[in-house]
């Protein structure tokens, strides 16, 4: 068993539709990028890659929004569960950028990547809500399983598990004397509720 784990943490869910597929490669292909160019800095992935987790939640939020008021009718709660989502990968975000410090070149980056991600996650929920919300599910398990590795290589000595910054301590509500390990599982356990709402979402509009 990987270090750290813990229940529901491991459920994949399996393509069904052409939809679900495309879902699931294009995070693939997210994900061979991150390996080629942060290889095993998992801080430093973090931060560029919670700067891209926080876009869809927003996105959905804010086309739910307007899709409720288009039609005058309830939106079942989803623009709340979208916009809290958006809000708390923003929070990740903040976390990481006190642990891993990014670069010059890593703040472009993230500057870019935000860009062009926005806009093609915008274009595809337009597309197919139904499968933005799969592409987030698939994207959330591979956070679950990045954050997993990172956890399994605190406790292995890999990674210096460092005090936790005060804004995490903050937010997750965790002990004064709080590490690393612990603002690790707490974002993972964030990013395993995300990718089960999502998969839910995506579930309900197919």
């Amino acid at each position: 068993m990987t270090t750290g784990a813990s229940p529901g943490l491991e459920p994949h869910y399996a393509p069904q539709q052409l939809g679900d597929r495309l879902a699931l490669g294009l995070v693939k292909l997210l994900r061979f990028f991150a390996d080629a160019f942060f290889a095993r800095r998992y801080g430093h992935r973090a931060v560029v890659l919670e700067t891209v987790a926080a876009v869809p939640g927003m996105v959905a939020g804010s086309l739910q929004h307007l899709r409720a008021l288009r039609r005058m009718e309830s939106d079942q709660g989803w623009i709340r569960s979208l916009l809290d989502e958006a809000e708390n990968e923003r929070m990740h975000l903040m976390t990481f950028i006190q642990v891993a410090r990014p670069t010059q070149f890593e703040r472009l980056l993230i500057l870019v990547a935000q860009g062009i991600f926005y806009n093609l996650f915008f274009l595809l929920y337009l597309v197919s809500a139904r499968t933005a919300h799969r592409f987030v599910g698939y994207l959330e398990e591979e956070a679950v399983y990045s954050y997993t590795e990172y956890l399994a290589g605190v406790d292995d000595g890999s990674y210096r598990n460092v005090a936790a910054p005060d804004i995490a301590i903050d937010y997750w509500k965790l002990a004064p004397d709080a590490r690393l390990r612990e603002v690790i599982i707490a974002v993972r356990a964030d990013e395993a509720h995300h990718r089960d709402v999502n998969h839910e979402f995506a579930r309900v509009l197919g």
